[in-house]
């Protein structure tokens, strides 16, 4: 019987092409899928490579892997992931490895890596970035759980990842779910960076008029220089893209209702919980569900009215001005999403290394940027810095840019432009620069409805005090 490096389990275009990726690089793999048509499909993409197969059951597949076995689970996250665990119990062996790959929640791979290790089963949570082209051609890879388990994996996921200079965006993150955790803030920023981007679109667009294709100009030239990503690459390549039907921008028949797979949403709860400000990125979030409301906003228009002004000033100066302010934004959406991973590797004892991150993120996954190179050494001169805000040359850079954002949104509230994520950046920069905040009264009326007390500016710290309002 022919053994095989790795199992599949997860059939889709992610599982297909991941399986794809991991059979080029010399791994013999074999997959499985519940669903009869996702298994013929991958049976028939997989057509030419002998050294795939595709499985009619669980055992079959558990039966022809190599052991210890390793399997990469490619299901989509929650009640679809236990399901194929509680299947797989009974078919695996001490010191069996899994991967789950998916978008799960960290700590429900903290729940189940700690469940499979009472049964001798080592278990991976594993960051996957990149989407369907960069699981077929290199991800970026974040790895968490067991470092043991991880040593015996490494050198497929070193294989499969994508590579800067020769070198593997993959790395061990950490124990438990710190993989799962690290990939959740990743696409926290990834919220953030998409929404600021779309507010630069609609000024362009709604605020001076600009048509698809000069938009595209303008963002594929911002793609050259300091603003070099993936996310701006795509933007500028979006807008260059003719729907055959119409003949009309694609981006122009598209409905502006944004969907979600909540990675996004457990990044804002987790912040709340661990007291951490991400506000560009709940921004974000919010502004996807605003769009939701597709029906109720086409109401509203007929009702609500705003400004009746338009664009007189130097458009040429408000681009260069939109792009300093895209340009800060983007860092203050960095910054707060490593400021949440800083807390939450106190909090869950992940011991994570930014420097490490940073590396990892710079090739394969959808946050990729040339300032990535930037933050890998900032944290490798000071792995404790609090804010990357406060470290050179992105101090310089808020110093420099922040009138330009300060003037974008200016001139975005007059047109009546919304910009929920270049307002909260630039509101959260404004009070991570104040050393006093309005705070004060709000302890006054905590104090005064609640006694909830106060500190005072004129005593030692921790020192509480009581006020007798009404008295």
């Amino acid at each position: 019987m022919t053994h095989y490096s790795i199992g599949v389990i997860g059939l889709g275009v992610m599982g297909q092409n991941l399986a794809l990726n991991i059979e080029s690089r010399g791994f013999p793999v074999a997959g499985f899928d519940l669903d009869k048509a996702q298994s013929q499909a991958a049976a028939k993409k997989w057509e030419g490579h002998p050294a795939m197969t595709t499985t009619s059951s669980l055992k079959e597949l558990v039966d022809v892997l190599e052991t210890p076995r390793k399997i990469l689970i490619m299901v989509p996250a929650g009640k679809p992931v236990d399901s194929v665990i509680e299947d797989l119990k009974p078919l695996l062996s001490k010191d069996d490895i899994l991967i789950d790959g998916g978008n799960s929640f960290f700590q429900d791979t903290d729940r189940r890596g700690k469940d499979l290790e009472s049964m001798g089963i080592r278990y991976i949570g594993t960051g996957v970035s990149g989407g369907e082209e960069g699981a077929l051609h290199g991800p970026a890879l974040m790895p968490g759980g067991q470092e043991s388990a991880y040593k015996l994996v490494e050198p497929v996921l070193t294989a499969i990842a994508a590579k800067v200079n020769g070198d593997a965006c993959s790395g061990y993150i950490g124990k438990g779910g710190a993989g799962h955790y690290v990939k959740m803030v990743h696409n926290g920023i990834e919220y953030g960076i998409m929404q600021l981007l779309c507010e630069v679109y609609d000024i362009m667009k709604s605020g001076l008029g600009m048509k698809a294709p000069e938009m595209h100009e303008v963002f594929a030239a911002w793609n050259e220089g300091e603003l070099n990503s993936y996310l701006v690459e795509i933007t500028a390549a979006v807008l260059a893209k003719t729907d055959p039907e119409t003949n009309q921008p694609i981006v122009d028949v598209i409905l502006d209702r944004a969907g979600q797979k909540g990675t996004g949403k457990w990044t804002s709860q987790n912040a709340l919980d661990l007291g951490v400000a991400i506000p560009t990125i709940n921004a974000a979030l919010e502004g996807r569900i605003l769009s939701a409301f597709k029906e109720e906003r086409a109401a509203a228009s007929k009702i609500l009215t705003g400004p009746k002004v338009s664009f007189a000033g130097d458009r040429n100066a408000l681009l260069g001005q939109l792009r300093n302010a895209l340009r800060l934004s983007v860092l203050t959406c960095y910054a707060q999403g490593f400021a949440l991973m800083r807390e939450a590797s106190k909090e869950y004892v992940y011991h994570l290394d930014f420097t490490e991150i940073a590396r990892i993120w710079r090739g394969g996954c959808i946050i990729r940027a040339k300032v990535l190179d930037d933050i890998r050494g900032i944290f490798t001169k000071n792995p404790g810095i609090a804010n990357l805000l406060i470290a050179e040359p992105f101090s310089g850079i808020v110093n420099e840019l922040a009138g330009d954002l300060r003037s974008v949104i200016g001139t975005a509230t007059r047109l009546g432009v919304p910009c929920l994520a270049m307002c909260a950046s630039l509101g959260y920069i404004d009070s991570y620069r104040n050393e006093r905040l309005p705070a004060n009264l709000l302890q006054a009326q905590r104090d005064y409805f609640g006694a909830h007390t106060y500190e005072r500016v004129d005593k030692p710290r921790g020192q509480k005090f009581h006020t007798e309002w009404l008295s």
